[in-house]
Parts: C-alpha cells; sequence; structure tokens
C-alpha cells in the first residue's frame, strides 16, 4: 500500500486544520492507518491510530479531546481532523499503515507516507 498525506499548513494557535492521508493499493480496509508526528530535534512519536473498521481508536494523551480520526473505506483515505491546535502540536505529520486489526501495535506499522508540515503559531 502507498500513502499519501495532505492538508498540513499554518495556523494560529487555537485554530483548526484537518490532515487526510489516501492510499493506492488493494485492501486498504485491512490496515490499520496511524499517524505520527516528529518535532524538530525530536523523535517522532505516535499521535493516534484506528483500527480496520474504524470502530476502534487510540490517542496520545496530549491530544485527546482536541484530535478525531476517522476513514472512509470506500475512499481509501483516513482524516485527522486537528482543533485548538497549540504551538506544541507543530511538527512534520506522518501517516503509517499496519497490517493488522491491532491499531496499538506501534511496531506494525510498517508502510509510510510522505510527512505534511503542521505549524501552529502562538
Amino acid at each position: 500500500v502507498q500513502l499519501q498525506a495532505s492538508g498540513g499548513g499554518s495556523v494560529q494557535a487555537g485554530g483548526s486544520l484537518r490532515l487526510s492521508c489516501e492510499a493506492s493499493g488493494r485492501s486498504f480496509r485491512r490496515y490499520s492507518i496511524g499517524w505520527f508526528r516528529q518535532a524538530p530535534g525530536k523523535e517522532r512519536e505516535f499521535v493516534v491510530a484506528i483500527s480496520w473498521s474504524g470502530s476502534v481508536t487510540y490517542y496520545v494523551d496530549s491530544v485527546k479531546g482536541r484530535f478525531t480520526i476517522s476513514r472512509d473505506n470506500a475512499e481509501n483515505t483516513v482524516y485527522l481532523q486537528m482543533n485548538n491546535l497549540k504551538p506544541e502540536d507543530t511538527a512534520v505529520y506522518f501517516c503509517a499503515a499496519n497490517p493488522s486489526d491491532r491499531a496499538s501495535q506501534l511496531s506494525g506499522y510498517e508502510y509510510w507516507g510522505q510527512g505534511t508540515q503542521v505549524t501552529v503559531s502562538s
């Protein structure tokens, strides 16, 4: 599966962005999809993930209540709605695919898209 992330940009604190991760290839619905981010000088970190069916989601504590992940298997796309953005959310955001329904298994994310930059100014 190939992944294409888009939707990044520059916003002020408190603003919103919606990221998209579009997949090509077969059997998209058989992949858990996760979003990760990497800020300058920091290691890449897990943000959120969604299972095959979309019924199970996992969020890192710092984004709970602000970010929402969803997926449209008919469109081969996963969305990340980010509200009330904070300067500490500034990072390059990557989507990745895990060929299992264990969305929380971070070691299982084998396929990665290119990143999209999110910049939040105070």
